[in-house]
């Protein structure tokens, strides 16, 4: 067993469970993977086995349990620093993003869930949600333009930032979103990740369905 030990949910939906299971994949870190199905039965019973939290995702060692996406990649960027911009007004900037992203977005969120198998999916979506993706995308571009930093992640290099974000690339390409020439770019680096990918081919491939997490119209 490793010593290391990630839980998740549903990688097709669970956009919390990828956020720090990105993270270590990009770190080179060994890890065993532990999925529980979302919205079972025996959710509950199998999740305790690992946090009395009751979500995902929890990351254990033999020593001790993170759970909460946040925590987790605080944690490991205790050990791995370069996961924040190395200048202080930039990860001034990218914790106060991944901060907003953590806690905010609601009609996203709500409205447009993500989910791996979607492909362009037509979908009305209210103004609140399109103000959450211009604002997104307005948080894009305060990034790169603070950073320039080379490279073509949010402040050059991958960080926790762009670990954040990468569902909401998920959701862009599911449904038909209209994007910045800066987002678009964007959401081509994500997806040429081949971890972010990995993540994506083996969520189309599980077989559970969550209904109220199915929206749009192929």
């Amino acid at each position: 067993m490793s010593e290391l030990q990630l839980v998740i949910g549903n990688k097709n939906y669970s956009s919390w469970s990828l956020r720090p299971w990105l993270v270590l994949k990009q770190l080179h870190v060994e890890f065993e993977e532990i999925r529980i199905p979302l919205f079972t039965d025996n959710f509950k019973q199998q999740i305790r086995q690992y946090s009395e939290a009751e979500k995902v995702p929890i990351l254990k060692t033999s020593e001790l349990t993170v759970w909460d996406s946040l925590s987790i990649c605080e944690y490991l960027a205790e050990q791995h620093p370069h996961l924040w911009p190395d200048h202080p007004a930039d990860r001034a900037l990218a914790r106060s993003a991944v901060a907003e992203m953590h806690s905010g977005f609601t009609a996203l969120r709500h409205e447009l869930p993500m989910n791996c198998r979607a492909q362009q999916r037509s979908l009305n979506y209210s103004d609140a949600a399109a103000a959450d993706l211009n604002r997104i995308q307005s948080l894009w571009q305060q990034c790169k333009s603070q950073s320039q930093q080379p490279g073509p992640w949010l402040f050059g290099r991958f960080g926790i930032i762009d670990a954040f974000f990468a569902p909401v690339v998920i959701r862009c390409n599911a449904y038909k979103i209209p994007l910045s020439e800066l987002a678009q770019g964007y959401l081509k680096t994500q997806l040429a990740n081949p971890d972010l990918q990995q993540w994506i081919d083996a969520g189309k491939a599980e077989s559970e369905v969550i209904e109220e997490e199915e929206a749009g119209e192929a």
